[in-house]
């Protein structure tokens, strides 16, 4: 008699008809999120939301239905999810990073920025606000704020690279050529292998017409990523602009060569 109800207990479980939790139905989504199977996971997590639609920790389900959704390609969608879980918890940090991230992704910087301040009104030091808080001042040309960002981030993570290079470019917009310049020469000196780095000091040492400066760089960032169509197109540009033509066309079929997109050629 055990056996049968045992063998019966299985055979309603797997046919749905054993009813299933909350719990359940959240741990199942987890499982089959790690297997990417979205279609499965989204069912699962709506589930649970049906089950228990008043329950604070809806906002987590919310979460990952947004991210979900994003990677579907369906923003609209995941921008709701996203408000809703913010609904159910509004100061959640996780959440508001999300958004915050999805907006930079839509071109809304606005409401990206109304996120990170919010972040970082409950957590001053919360790393990812204060990058993209900066990033987003310095293209609004609110160079003080900006500045205060970056500083501030690096003084929490001193080698954060992409902060040091965003100082750098900021100061370089805000006519202080000099900071500027002295910051470059330290992120190429901290990661002499980054070949970005001597792409983007080229570029600046060109605005000062420090021209043997600047193709010595492009020359550096090549050697160090010679497939990269990027600094072929750069150095082209670099070179239509003091009518080097021959060496210019040879960058551009360079850069065509290794994948550029011809619209990005003169």
């Amino acid at each position: 008699m055990l056996r049968f109800f045992s063998f019966l207990y299985i055979i309603m479980y797997s046919c749905g008809l054993w009813a299933q939790s909350y719990k359940d139905y959240v741990q199942m989504a987890l499982a089959s999120l790690e297997k990417d199977s979205l279609d499965v996971a989204e069912g699962q997590l709506r589930e649970a939301l049906r089950l228990e639609p008043a329950l604070q920790s809806n906002a987590i389900l919310y979460q990952y239905l947004g991210r979900i959704q994003e990677r579907r390609g369906q923003t609209a969608e995941a921008l709701k999810s996203y408000g809703k879980g913010l609904e159910v918890a509004p100061q959640n940090e996780s959440i508001l990073l999300d958004r915050a991230s999805l907006y930079m992704r839509l071109k809304n910087e606005d409401k990206a920025l109304a996120d990170y301040n919010l972040v970082l009104q409950k957590n001053s030091d919360q790393k990812e606000a204060l990058f993209f808080r900066a990033y987003i001042y310095a293209q609004q040309r609110l160079y003080r704020q900006g500045r205060e960002d970056y500083e501030h981030l690096l003084r929490l993570e001193p080698e954060h690279e992409q902060a040091r290079l965003g100082l750098a470019l900021l100061n370089d917009k805000d006519r202080r050529p000099r900071e500027a310049m002295e910051q470059m020469n330290l992120l190429v000196q901290m990661f002499p292998t980054h070949a970005n780095l001597y792409a983007v000091r080229a570029g600046m040492e060109a605005d000062r017409k420090l021209y043997e400066m600047a193709q010595a760089d492009y020359a550096h960032a090549i050697e160090l990523e010679p497939e990269n169509p990027n600094f072929y197109l750069l150095r082209g540009n670099f070179y239509q602009k003091q009518k080097r033509k021959k060496k210019a066309k040879a960058d551009f079929q360079k850069a065509l060569t290794y994948g550029a997109d011809p619209r990005d050629v003169p």
